[in-house]
């Protein structure tokens, strides 16, 4: 009997964790929503980080509205990470399966994560592999697919991504490396921008390296080929 009762009082605990969790989580999601967030966990591990190579803090962003980003940027980023954004679910399987089979032959690890993904995990999450960290970055992605628009997903992706050592977002980047304002970023900037996202602290969008130029050179045919976005 003691033993069923600390059974039963144990279940209690768990539901009422369950339930705070996603209580919590849908509330922090709806609240993202119309709220821009002010810094994330990676912006801070990375001044950490630079403070304890001796470097300078470093968290250069600037917020910009949808509408204040080139339409040339938002192409850039689905171009480059993510060509069936505003046609999925916030999952590419086709992607994650050529990512799965990829790496099994490959010592370097490639991901298949769409732009929703990489916006969940920035967002509300840590840096890692682990399983945990997996599983709550599909969870979020169901969220912010469910309580967000595209609209509201680029916004904030273009906004949080890192773009370089201490630069966030697409306003800082365009900035840093062309000296204007991110509405005023051309296609090949754009492209330039979005050829370094995989590598932000290895690649430089000014100073490119042979495989930059030519990721580059496939993210503005790709800009091509895509035509207008349906945001």
């Amino acid at each position: 009997m003691i033993t069923k009762g600390i059974g039963k009082l144990i279940w209690r605990f768990v539901r009422l964790a369950l339930l705070l969790f996603f209580g919590i989580s849908i509330l922090w999601v709806l609240l993202l929503r119309f709220i821009n967030p002010p810094v994330t966990w990676l912006m801070i591990s990375r001044a950490f980080e630079r403070k304890a190579a001796g470097k300078e803090w470093k968290i250069d962003k600037d917020w910009k509205d949808f509408d204040e980003i080139s339409i040339n940027m938002k192409k850039a980023a689905v171009a480059g990470e993510d060509q069936s954004f505003l046609e999925h679910n916030g999952f590419d399987f086709k992607a994650i399966e050529r990512a799965i089979k990829k790496n099994a032959h490959s010592n370097k690890i490639i991901g298949g994560s769409t732009i929703s993904q990489q916006t969940a995990k920035n967002v509300f999450l840590w840096q890692g592999r682990s399983w945990l960290r997996k599983g709550l970055e599909a969870y979020f992605t169901m969220l912010i697919e469910i309580f967000w628009s595209k609209q509201r997903i680029m916004e904030v992706y273009l906004n949080v991504i890192e773009m370089g050592d201490g630069i966030y977002g697409a306003e800082a980047a365009a900035q840093n490396y062309f000296h204007k304002p991110a509405s005023q970023l051309t296609r090949r900037e754009a492209a330039a921008i979005a050829a370094i996202f995989p590598s932000p602290l290895k690649r430089s969008a000014t100073d490119p390296t042979r495989f930059v130029r030519h990721r580059r050179y496939l993210i503005m045919k790709n800009m091509r080929r895509l035509g207008p976005l349906d945001f």
